[in-house]
């Protein structure tokens, strides 16, 4: 498992909406379907979350064990420093899938109001992405210990 930097930590949580994170998934045909999300929050030190409103290519290419990659991008990072190659990080980790229970309400509780609006009856699903490696736009690994 990665840990995920704590100078990261409030910038994907508030990415929303003009730094989205890109989830990128594989569909049936190969192909790589990228979706912006602004429901994206950092979990605990080794997960990243997003709000699944259960419906389009994403909801339907994930299961739980699934492999994804979550890209973050804030040229604002970059001009301070801590994300130095372009603002980016990426993330690649395994989806375990929470359709209800303590983890979906918790994913629900921390989500950002405009995210959880956007399905008011909460019919979504929480999608925890256990983070296994983080990366620079280089294909350096992250540390930011220091940050």
């Amino acid at each position: 498992m990665a840990k995920i930097p704590n100078a990261l930590r409030e910038p994907i949580g508030t990415a929303f909406p003009a730094n989205v994170v890109l989830v990128g998934t594989i569909m049936p045909d190969g192909y790589v379907q990228i979706s912006p999300r602004g429901s994206t929050l950092v979990f605990d030190d080794e997960t990243i979350a997003f709000w699944d409103r259960g419906s389009g290519h994403t909801h339907d290419n994930m299961k739980d064990g699934d492999k994804v990659t979550l890209f973050f991008r804030d040229p604002e990072l970059r001009a301070s420093g801590v994300l130095p190659a372009g603002g980016v990080a990426r993330f690649y980790g395994t989806v375990t899938i929470h359709a209800d229970g303590p983890t979906r309400d918790a994913v629900w509780d921390r989500m950002i109001e405009p995210e959880k609006n956007a399905d008011a009856d909460k019919k979504g699903r929480a999608v925890l992405v256990a983070i296994e490696r983080a990366e620079d736009l280089k294909h350096n690994p992250l540390d930011l210990s220091s940050a």
